[in-house]
């Protein structure tokens, strides 16, 4: 199964439970909001195979759910 994800940062509060389950996933930017390292934010890398359960883990701990997985890529419009 090939996996993808993003970040909503418009309902991200930026409390850092992602980037300690999912390091090698997510990051935070200069305003301390969550994004996805791999492709820039842009729901468009597979994430690797070793990295799936760091990524359900993330996905289960956000408080807002602004961490979207998927089988397919994703859009940001994706949010709207």
């Amino acid at each position: 199964m090939s996996a993808y994800t993003i970040v909503n940062q418009e309902t991200c509060i930026a409390c850092g439970a992602c980037g300690a389950s999912a390091p090698d996933i997510f990051a935070y930017n200069d305003e301390g909001f969550a994004y996805v390292i791999l492709d820039d934010n842009e729901g468009s890398a597979v994430v690797p195979e070793d990295l799936l359960d760091d990524l359900e883990d993330a996905c289960d701990g956000c408080p807002t759910d602004s961490i979207k997985m998927s089988e397919e890529p994703l859009l940001v419009e994706s949010f709207d």
